[in-house]
């Protein structure tokens, strides 16, 4: 059985698509479809259903795509040994992350981390908590930056505490007051995070026992901002994602303070990759310089 197989009938699984797939390979779809055919020739039933939306994986494709997945992680952390031995630092990363990391510190964890290490390549895919922790355990990532808590199975890393904050307009009448006071938040218009991205601002409010008056749900912290400094309704976001923002708004301490909890996650510290622990290692040294 070959590796490239399980490699193209993964690449094809996370598109969705033979021509997607095909492009990113390298290859004709005609040798992408002839590839999957022989693999499921291999195992004597079919992995995938074609139609004209696309692929979707039959039953026993999505019982054998957590195990192919995990040969691959194998043989990627073979590599890195071999390299290693040789004195090499080679691999590929693939790290789920969320827009805050990605602007604020990913840039430049990366540029420093591969002036060690700069045959290490990067792959980040930006998600939910939720959709990362999936990743995660699913082995489709091989570390995430997460909100804490996560999932007890994963091995975690705490890096940094980041304090919540509320977010108004400057014409808002509380905009130049010491802090906001909580009760005020249930007669406020509020803006929240869409599904996947609203625990820290949840959690906040259950904490004080708060029911927001929720006028809109928004999928980008950026889009919310806007929509705040628009007087369209005040919200409540990380410190980290409000850093060097350029809108025209008020950042509030909340009355009582708040924050969440990043770090981030492996399923294994012991059985990651080589490139995995050195770039756990450089993540907590990074923020420990740098904030």
């Amino acid at each position: 059985m070959s590796i490239h197989k399980y490699e193209v009938f993964v690449k094809v699984v996370e598109l969705g698509s033979l021509t997607k797939a095909a492009e990113l390979l390298g290859f004709t779809q005609s040798g992408i479809s002839h590839t999957l055919s022989a693999l499921e020739a291999e195992f004597g039933f079919t992995l995938l259903i074609r139609n004209r939306s696309g692929v979707k994986l039959t039953m026993n494709g999505e019982q054998v795509l957590r195990p192919i997945r995990e040969i691959l992680q194998w043989n990627e952390q073979l590599k890195q040994e071999v390299a290693a031995i040789h004195g090499l630092e080679v691999g590929t990363l693939t790290v789920g992350t969320f827009t805050s990391v990605s602007v604020h510190w990913l840039p430049d964890m990366i540029k420093q981390f591969r002036r060690e290490y700069p045959y290490i390549e990067f792959k980040l895919m930006e998600g939910g908590y939720l959709e990362i922790e999936q990743w995660i355990e699913a082995g489709v990532v091989d570390c995430g930056f997460l909100s804490l808590p996560t999932r007890e199975k994963f091995e975690v890393i705490p890096l940094k505490k980041d304090r919540m904050l509320a977010i108004v307009a400057k014409e808002h009448p509380i905009s130049s007051a010491p802090y906001f006071p909580l009760p005020q938040i249930a007669h406020e218009d509020f803006i929240i995070p869409k599904t996947g991205s609203d625990y820290d601002v949840r959690r906040v409010l259950e904490k004080a026992g708060i029911v927001p008056n929720i006028k809109f749900s928004a999928g980008d912290d950026y889009a919310i901002m806007a929509m705040v400094e628009k007087g369209l309704g005040m919200s409540i976001l990380p410190e980290l994602v409000l850093t060097r923002q350029n809108y025209n708004i008020s950042m509030l301490e909340l009355e009582e303070r708040s924050f969440r909890s990043l770090g981030i996650a492996v399923n294994s510290i012991k059985h990651a990759s080589p490139a995995t622990r050195r770039f756990l290692k450089h993540v907590e040294l990074w923020l420990k310089v740098n904030t």
